[in-house]
Formats: structure tokens, C-alpha cells, sequence
């Protein structure tokens, strides 16, 4: 893979993960939630799930979902409970928390990780997309897994740039959302943009 080559891929990268998804808006609202530290542990379970994905498409699942509809359904329709969940769970948290997707009370490290691990996990998409993609930037005539290596890390590095963008914008959020009325408005909205996003993965396709 040449410089320039693997400047463009870069660019989109950096471009395609800046756009607001379930991941940041996970990120962004457990940094209100628990502040920017507990945050990173849910950063590092989102992080997981990206990286088990682009795995598994370099190791050829993302073949396989395009040739077996039926098992990427079965794995779309788990993800779209789930964000759907995660949209009820915002839309009921109680005023005072700001927590618009935890679990629950419960605020241990194995919890927060967890959460980000099934946030990131649950729309199969990434595998598909990370398997069209791929092949783009990678040369043939070069060793292959050299390049796929970098390809990964690049991605695992701009991820974690924009999840501590979000973060920090959960942060500065967060002193905003010190009245109650607001509060209740954030959950709310939030709610419906993890259920919106459920929504939207209803309607992909392999």
C-alpha cells in the first residue's frame, strides 16, 4: 500500500467516523453520566467490539454474511433490540442521572464495558462495511497482512480520536444539563436517537 493510498483511506475514515452513530452518542452520554475517566472504560469496550469486527471481516465474516442473509438477519434483529433497548432505557432514566444509555444503577467497570461491548457489537453493518472497504486500499503484490495490520490500527486510532471528542463534548454537556427540565429533554432525545438508529438498522441490508 502506497503513502498516498494510505492517506485516502485515512481521510474517509476520519470523515465516516466523525458522523454521529450509536457508538458516540454511547460515549457521549456516559460521560454525562459518570464523567470522562468511567467513560473510558466504556470507550475501551466500544473499542473492543471495532476491533472484533474488523477482524472477523479480515478473517472472511463478512463473506459470509453476504452469502447467508438469514444469519445476518438473525444478528441485525439482535442488534436492533437492543438499541431499542438502550432508546427505552434513555427515555425512563430518572431526572438527576442524565444517563441515557446505562443499564441501570449499577456502575461498576464490568458493567460500563460491557454496555460499550454490546453498543458496538450490536449493528452487524461494520463487519460488511469494513470487508467493502478493505479491499480498496490493499495491494496485492504487497504482503497482506502487513497492510491489513495498518489499516486496522489506523482505525482503532481515529476511532478512539473522535470517542474523546464526544467525550468531551459529554463533558461541556453535562454543566448544561444541571436543570431538571433539561435533563429530562436530553433522556428524551437520546432515547429516540437510539431507537431511531434501531430503526435504521431494521431497514439495512446485507
Amino acid at each position: 500500500m502506497s503513502l498516498h493510498l494510505w492517506w485516502l483511506y485515512v481521510t474517509a475514515v476520519f470523515l465516516i467516523s466523525a458522523t454521529p452513530g450509536p457508538n458516540m452518542l454511547h460515549v457521549m452520554t456516559q460521560s454525562i453520566a459518570h464523567g470522562p475517566r468511567k467513560a473510558l472504560v466504556t470507550m475501551a469496550g466500544l473499542m473492543s467490539a471495532v476491533l472484533l469486527c474488523l477482524i472477523a471481516s479480515a478473517l472472511g465474516l463478512g463473506a459470509l454474511l453476504k452469502a447467508s442473509p438469514r444469519l445476518f438477519d438473525i444478528l441485525r434483529y439482535a442488534g436492533v433490540a437492543y438499541l431499542i433497548w438502550l432508546g427505552i432505557k434513555a427515555w425512563r432514566a430518572p431526572v438527576g442521572s442524565a444517563d441515557g444509555s446505562d443499564a441501570g444503577p449499577v456502575r461498576s467497570a464490568r458493567a460500563l464495558y460491557a454496555t460499550g461491548l454490546l453498543t458496538g457489537l450490536s449493528n452487524p453493518k461494520l463487519i460488511i462495511f469494513a470487508a467493502a472497504l478493505f479491499p480498496q486500499f490493499i495491494d496485492l503484490a504487497r504482503p497482506f497482512w502487513l497492510q491489513l495490520a495498518i489499516l486496522i490500527v489506523s482505525f482503532v486510532v481515529i476511532e478512539s480520536f473522535w470517542y474523546s471528542v464526544y467525550a468531551l463534548g459529554g463533558l461541556r454537556l453535562a454543566r448544561w444539563l444541571a436543570p431538571a427540565n433539561r435533563q429530562k429533554l436530553f433522556n428524551r432525545g437520546t432515547g429516540l436517537m437510539f431507537i431511531g438508529f434501531g430503526g435504521a438498522l431494521l431497514g439495512a441490508r446485507a
